[in-house]
This record gives C-alpha cells, sequence and structure tokens, in this order.
C-alpha cells in the first residue's frame, strides 16, 4: 500500500507521541487550546511589521505548530483530513459564488 503524504504525517506524529508517552495529553481540549497558541505565536510574527517584513523562518516554524496540532486533532476524531478540507472549500464555494465575492473582502451574509 502506498501512504499518502498525510498517512505519513500522522504516523510520524502518532511514533513522536508515544515515544514520550504524550498521548495522555493529546484530549481534545487541550489539543484545541495548544492550537490556539501556536496560533496566537504565528501572529507574533507580524505584530508591529508590514506582512512582507515578516521573518520567513519564524512563520514557517510556528506555521508547522498550527499545523501539527491541527492534525492531531483530526486524528484525535478519526477525520479525514482531506476529505473535510474538500469539504470546507466546496461549502465556502457555496457560501461565496465567484459572481459575488470576487474581489470583495466582506462575509458571505454582506455580500
Amino acid at each position: 500500500m502506498i501512504k499518502t503524504d498525510i498517512e505519513l504525517i500522522l504516523e510520524e506524529l502518532r511514533r513522536f507521541n508515544k515515544e514520550r508517552d504524550w498521548d495522555q495529553f493529546h484530549n481534545g481540549k487541550d489539543l484545541a487550546i495548544g492550537l490556539s497558541v501556536e496560533a496566537s505565536e504565528l501572529l507574533e510574527a507580524f505584530i508591529w511589521k508590514a506582512p512582507e517584513e515578516a521573518n520567513p523562518d519564524k512563520i514557517r516554524e510556528e506555521l508547522a505548530d498550527v499545523l501539527n496540532y491541527a492534525f492531531q486533532m483530526a486524528d484525535k476524531y478519526n477525520l479525514d483530513i482531506k476529505q473535510i478540507m474538500l469539504d470546507k472549500i466546496r461549502i465556502n464555494a457555496e457560501k461565496y459564488p465567484v459572481e459575488k465575492a470576487r474581489g470583495l473582502a466582506k462575509k458571505y451574509n454582506e455580500l
């Protein structure tokens, strides 16, 4: 069987956590909190500067942390990452039809 990139990442996260006996700390609540904390750390890369001045290495590091928590949360709830992402893109396409949303930064209920 050929494994997808997502499956390989999930396996590596599981191995990493198992070796350290960290599964005991990875309940849905704590994963959500960790995700929020890491997202805030990602924001720190941009504070008080123009977007193009943000350090790409800092963005890379913090974005990886955000994704690690998100992947672990999906895994904890047995969610298919590929499928939930494709489903959300489809839902957003319905909420933001091109003919109404193109070039606008408005919420769907304001279009």
